[in-house]
């Protein structure tokens, strides 16, 4: 094949050209691959807690691909074994293969509506709660078992029962009036701020709480700089008041 003259002209703009996007690809090719973070979290740490985590990790680290998976927290701990998830929060669990951080204690408190009877009374005996519905959430939590439990050991339980899927539900049940329950504090720390709830303070019964951690595997040889960036943010959590992250 023999160019034209006309072909012969455009020929080196063509050459230009085909170099440029070869150049322009070898660089493309050169630049680090986007760090990605991969989460595990039980629903009322991915609720109420992970935000706000996620929010300043981003603002340090904008170009981390952040990927969050729910469960509740022997399905989260599973998923760090497994190393479906770099790091997990969940509550207080242990396994060998894993190192595990405390981050805070999340308290159960009951709470009701303003208007609610019981909102007249700052400090009441759980024999109070049973002449009101209580609002129940989340069969296969934790919390459930422990709001169970409070009521097994101090006797009869209340005549009124509401069960919900979601923690959320259950808190805007409380806000309809609907009933009263026995959330987590991390759940409800806006809106007692706000008076939108009141905490009422169960006289006599121990404190219901649960020790929120973060877990990962222990053979660290494989982190990435996302997740050790993660978890040194992870080690300046203060959950009081609310929770933040301390600056």
């Amino acid at each position: 094949m023999v160019l034209t003259e006309a072909g012969r002209t455009f020929l080196p703009y063509a050459d230009r050209a085909v170099r440029a996007l070869q150049d322009g690809s070898s660089a493309i090719e050169r630049l680090p691959l986007a760090d990605e973070l991969v989460l595990g979290a039980a629903p009322a740490i991915s609720t109420y807690v992970l935000p706000q985590l996620l929010v300043r990790f981003e603002a340090e680290h904008p170009a981390v691909r952040l990927s969050v998976r729910t469960g509740h927290s022997e399905q989260i701990l599973d998923m760090v074994v497994r190393g479906d998830v770099q790091v997990g929060l969940a509550r207080e669990l242990h396994h060998p293969a894993l190192e595990t951080m405390d981050l805070y204690e999340d308290e159960l408190v009951l709470v009701v509506e303003p208007g609610h009877p019981l909102a007249r009374h700052r400090r009441i005996n759980i024999d109070r709660v049973r002449d009101a519905r209580l609002i129940l959430f989340d069969r296969t939590s934790s919390y459930y078992d422990l709001t169970n439990a409070l009521f097994r050991t101090a006797g009869p339980p209340p005549r009124g029962v509401l069960e919900l899927d979601h923690i959320d539900a259950a808190k805007q049940m409380v806000l309809a009036g609907l009933g009263v329950a026995l959330l987590p504090m991390t759940a409800v720390a806006g809106e007692l701020r706000s008076g939108s709830l009141r905490r009422v303070v169960l006289i006599g019964t121990p404190r219901i709480e649960r020790r929120i951690a973060a877990l990962r595997r222990l053979d660290g040889d494989g982190r990435s700089p996302a997740q050790v960036a993660f978890w040194s943010l992870l080690e300046a959590f203060d959950a009081a008041p609310g929770p933040s992250i301390v600056a």
